[in-house]
């Protein structure tokens, strides 16, 4: 299973290039064909519109602009696909946020005519900010640059400068055109200059079960299952995903934030037993013995835990139109856990063409990102960002509106 989001800047194409990955890998419906083909007509659109696949809101389609992350689902013989179509306008930034954090990777797309715009720089920082380990850049609408190989080549040596400076290790670089399917399913015979795979070839190979952090065990408890029938009287289970590493029946394991120790007594999946089981599945543990657990508390190994900490260094997404607001409280949820937390400082915002930090804020505004520090009223069970995308992620919550208003990378704990 490969999640990928798409992502750029407005009218580069995201929303046609998904619709034709889904129309010419046999995809569609036949009734879902149809009523794009009538919309486009109603519409005097002179092509049937692909886009209109994925923009299913009614102010997407009459404005022709995606709003919110719309998921879509494909397969091929080979593999299975989940898409997010993620906004390209810069007021929804969030949504792209939201679109790219469960993503194995991310699929910038620019316009062949304008080349790297801010909002293509943004979601590459996005992108790399959110540690997604693929990325690919499409070079779409190369026919309306008559498949002109050097502003290919441009394009390519200006990304390539600009992604030597963030933490990607992994970049594609594909010509198309998604309006005319030209290397995107299969290779164009109009740009026999580029020597590479079609987007889809690329999709289906590109190698992403080394991606998973299968070391460091991590179950945070979401639910204790006690069904309390006389058949069952004794059964207690602790259910929850696996946010990293393996477990298996017999291993020894520790309860936190209480540090007692038990042994895996039985794994379920489904209620059917299993011998282990690894990230991300869902299942319910018995352990041996007697321990107090509840959610929010955390399941790992007694020589590989997380350290307990109140005191948090992040990077944060601003989401709100309210900005956030230096010694004000919120509600904090990582994992499973809901705690409350106060911002005590904000070290920098970046600015995201120059990627240079401008220290002299004291504030985020919406859609800004920057560097933060927390303090919690009680210590997360958290891991870096960079070691687990898990445990080392969370979204601060208004406690007066109970809105997300912002999301975070924990970069370290003191």
């Amino acid at each position: 299973m490969l999640r990928f989001a798409t992502a750029g800047s407005v009218d580069d194409g995201k929303s046609t290039l998904i619709g034709r990955l889904l129309y010419d890998t046999k995809t569609l419906f036949e009734d879902q064909l149809e009523a794009v083909e009538r919309v486009s007509k109603s519409r005097g659109d002179e092509y049937v519109n692909l886009a209109l696949l994925t923009d299913g809101l009614r102010a997407e389609r009459e404005q022709g602009i995606t709003i919110d992350v719309a998921y879509r689902y494909f397969a091929t013989p080979r593999r299975k696909f989940i898409i997010a179509d993620t906004p390209g306008h810069l007021q929804y930034t969030r949504n792209m946020v939201t679109g790219a954090s469960t993503a194995n990777l991310a699929l910038i797309l620019v316009d062949a005519r304008h080349g790297l715009v801010e909002q293509s720089r943004r979601h590459a920082f996005i992108a790399s900010l959110l540690r997604v380990p693929h990325l690919v850049l499409c070079v779409n609408k190369m026919d309306l640059v008559d498949y002109d190989e050097q502003v290919f080549e441009t394009i390519k040596a200006d990304f390539r400068h600009f992604a030597a400076k963030l933490d990607i290790h992994d970049v594609t670089v594909i010509p198309i055109s998604a309006l005319n399917g030209d290397n995107v399913v299969d290779r164009s015979a109009n740009m026999p200059w580029y020597e590479g795979v079609s987007l889809l070839h690329h999709l289906e190979e590109v190698y992403i079960a080394s991606d998973r952090n299968l070391i460091d065990v991590r179950l945070p408890v979401q639910y204790v299952i006690r069904p309390m029938s006389e058949s069952h009287h004794d059964y207690r289970g602790y259910a929850g995903q696996i946010a990293s590493g393996v477990l298996k029946a017999g291993d020894e394991v520790m309860a936190l934030p209480s540090g007692l120790t038990s042994r895996i007594e039985a794994i379920e999946v489904g209620g059917e037993p299993v011998d282990e089981a690894f990230a991300p599945m869902s299942v319910t543990v018995r352990l041996a013995d007697d321990v107090d657990i509840s959610r929010g508390d955390m399941i790992c190994r007694p020589e590989n835990a997380p350290e307990p900490s109140q005191e948090i260094e992040a990077m944060v997404c601003w989401m709100a139109d309210e900005p956030l607001i230096k010694g004000r409280m919120y509600a904090i949820k990582h994992t499973t856990a809901t705690h409350r937390t106060v911002i005590k400082d904000v070290h920098y915002r970046v600015d995201i063409n120059s990627l240079h930090r401008d220290e002299s804020v004291s504030t985020l505004g919406l859609n800004d990102i920057g560097r933060v520090r927390l303090r919690t009223t009680r210590p997360l069970l958290a891991d870096t960002y960079a070691q687990n995308r898990t445990t080392g992620s969370f979204i601060l919550i208004d406690e007066a509106t109970n809105n997300t208003v912002g999301a975070g990378m924990i970069i370290g704990t003191k």
